[in-house]
């Protein structure tokens, strides 16, 4: 069965989506560089912070990374003094992973960078249309696992 044609009336929002997407991540690579960070610092650093610490083995589940990458993360963000690494008192097999005051803070400052990094992005929206963005953003996020399987069942029903 082949595809069938799109009516060209209908909009697509890929391509668009990934344009955007593109110009967010390259700026805001080119806002984090100056403080330190990588995008993946700034996730996980977050995620330290949200938590209020974490085991070493829960953060790399959460940011779904396998122990490797992992440590090599931690390396580069506790030679900054960005994280503490330490035994944990109940498991002295477990690290335990938190946020010091100079991560908390290259954190905000980062986080203030990517603001602007954002407006720029996004500049063409007024707030009320960011906000709007963001939501249905978050909503079709929340919705891809279930979108991915239909997708994957049509694919083969149309093959």
């Amino acid at each position: 069965m082949s595809a069938q044609p799109l009516d060209s009336s209908e909009h697509r929002s890929g391509a668009l989506l990934d344009h955007l997407a593109r110009r967010m991540r390259l700026r805001s690579e080119s806002v984090l560089a100056p403080l330190g960070l990588r995008p993946r610092h700034l996730v996980a650093l977050t995620v330290l912070r949200d938590s209020g610490g974490s085991s070493q083995q829960a953060l790399a589940s959460t940011l779904e990374m396998d122990s490797t990458n992992i440590v090599g993360l931690l390396n580069d963000l506790e030679a900054e003094q960005l994280i503490e690494r330490r035994r944990s008192p109940e498991d002295r097999r477990r690290h335990v992973v938190e946020l010091t005051q100079d991560g908390a803070k290259r954190l905000n400052e980062a986080e203030c960078a990517l603001a602007g990094a954002e407006d720029e992005v996004l500049g063409a929206l007024a707030p009320s249309e960011r906000e709007t963005l963001y939501e249905l953003l978050r909503r079709a996020a929340s919705a891809t696992h279930v979108i991915c399987g239909e997708a994957l069942r049509a694919d083969v029903d149309n093959c």
